[in-house]
């Protein structure tokens, strides 16, 4: 935000400020894998390859599911990133992390897009993205599928970078599933799609980089 007012802010400035405030930084906690691996269902290439860069929107999607607590027990989030814009085009909460939670992001995502055949949709490769169901939603929308390696989240940088962004921009602990529901609707919807600035990205927001591919493409 300051650099789109052209203000120009160092990071000891903000050390300075923060420390007159009496803020501190919150830290990123360790990466906790929720990744239910051990299964007998297909495993798909990693085709991907840690090439997260793409040209233009609904090239490359990358999904994953990460863990957040209420006072109901867990909840967990399912999301599709794009990305080009970094956009979420695809989210869902659930209470049971399984197929259905991945599967209704992943509707969402093709519903909200409708993307061409070749598409690249890349996850880890547990139960929920390797299941049948899952699979065949893929291949009906000719979406070419790519994992990611054993126990390697690096393979899928991006999108643990994001769920670690939402849970300390956020949150990851919340009253109850009713407001972590709305809480990570506003998150999403409100600020990070349309309002969030990204460094990966030219520092503006994924919907007005989107815009600015669809008026280039147009003229």
């Amino acid at each position: 935000m300051a650099k789109a007012q052209d203000i120009h802010v160092s990071q000891k400035r903000v050390a300075r400020l923060m420390r007159q405030e009496g803020l501190r930084a919150r830290p990123r906690r360790r990466f906790k894998c929720t990744t239910m691996s051990d299964h007998d269902q297909p495993i798909a290439a990693n085709l991907l390859d840690r090439n997260f860069k793409a040209t233009a929107p609904n090239q490359k999607w990358v999904g994953d599911a990460t863990e957040l607590l209420t006072g109901n027990g867990k909840l967990f989030l399912a999301v599709i990133l794009d990305l080009y814009s970094k956009f979420i085009v695809g989210w869902a909460l659930s209470p049971v992390n399984d197929r259905h939670l991945t599967i209704a992001a992943l509707e969402m995502a093709i519903k909200r897009r409708c993307p061409k055949v070749g598409l690249l949709h890349h996850s880890d490769r547990g139960s929920t993205y390797a299941s049948e169901d899952y699979r065949d939603i893929l291949d009906a929308q000719g979406v070419v599928c790519s994992m990611s390696r054993r126990g390697n989240p690096y393979d899928n940088a991006v999108m643990k970078s994001w769920n670690s962004t939402f849970k300390i921009e956020c949150g990851e602990r919340f009253l109850n599933n009713e407001v972590a529901r709305n809480e990570a609707f506003d998150f999403i919807e409100v600020f990070y799609n349309q309002k969030r600035l990204h460094s990966a990205i030219g520092y503006v927001s994924p919907a007005e980089l989107e815009e600015m591919f669809t008026l280039v493409m147009a003229a």
